[in-house]
């Protein structure tokens, strides 16, 4: 039988491992395949994790991120790559210095998730990494995807109510030249809303209704996913949001639950969920 090229569109998650695959590169994975996009990843770290608990994360070598990267980059046409958890420094430059090898036809649309901040407020990177984020992959996004807690972070100013979303989002956006999105999804009164302000300085906003009894994690991965799995399929960014948008709160308001022995009820999004359902 003849081999059929097609053309189905290649996105790339750069991001750490999640055991349990409800964030990460399993659950971009996941987000991927559900926008009929053909799904690659980049490993960073490995996090041996449950919804609501970390135990160990182990680092993979930045030499061992860059291989990956420069093998994937240069075998597939990789349309659109979405940034998740960066471990450190190192880890930052080494997709600085593989991306300034790429010929520039060859350099994917980027979105990147900032993850510095867990939910608890609790940093999960350090001062260096954060540096690095700015400087080496901050002016090549089209997108970032900050929640309030990173948000904060990188202005040096709390973010904490639904009226600092857009003086946030512009702030950042005049900052580093590209578009912003600032994640207001534990927004604790209202709808779950979101600012975009484009490198345009164009607002928009974006609101769902807050799902309540829910007890998860990786919404802001699966969103960042399925902006970049829209954009690989050529749809415009403010649409690709709009979209990815109703896809997390479908994924979220049609959730799995298990009664875990040990640990309780367990929570996961339903990646496959579709909105509407």
């Amino acid at each position: 039988m003849p081999v059929i090229y097609n053309s189905t569109p290649v996105a790339l998650s750069v991001a750490g491992s999640d055991c349990s695959c409800g964030a990460g590169a399993q659950a971009d994975l996941k987000t991927f395949s559900a926008h009929g996009v053909y799904g690659l990843t980049a490993l960073t770290c490995v996090v041996a994790e449950v919804p609501g608990r970390v135990t160990r994360i182990d680092a993979i070598a930045p030499g061992m991120l860059a291989e990956q990267l420069k093998l994937l980059l240069t075998a597939f046409p990789v349309v659109a790559m979405k940034s998740g958890m960066l471990p450190s420094r190192e880890h930052v430059e080494a997709i600085g210095l593989v991306l300034d090898g790429l010929p520039p036809d060859r350099v994917p649309k980027i979105v990147v998730d900032p993850v510095m901040v867990a939910t608890s407020g609790d940093k999960l990177i350090d001062d260096c990494a954060i540096a690095a984020l700015q400087t080496e992959l901050f002016p090549r996004a089209v997108l970032l995807t900050p929640n309030m807690g990173e948000a904060s972070v990188l202005l040096g100013r709390e973010v904490i109510s639904a009226a600092d979303l857009e003086p946030a989002a512009r702030a950042l956006a005049d900052r580093y030249e590209t578009a912003v999105l600032v994640k207001g999804g534990h927004l604790t009164e209202g709808a779950a809303r979101d600012c975009l302000v484009t490198r345009t300085g164009t607002v928009c906003y974006f609101d769902s209704e807050f799902v309540q009894d829910r007890d998860t994690h990786g919404t802001g991965c699966t969103l960042s996913a399925a902006i970049a799995a829209n954009l690989a399929k050529g749809i415009p960014l403010e649409d690709s949001i709009r979209s990815a948008k109703r896809y997390v709160h479908a994924a979220i308001e049609h959730i799995l639950r298990w009664n875990g022995e040990s640990a309780g009820k367990i929570d996961a999004l339903n990646h496959f969920a579709q909105p509407g359902a």
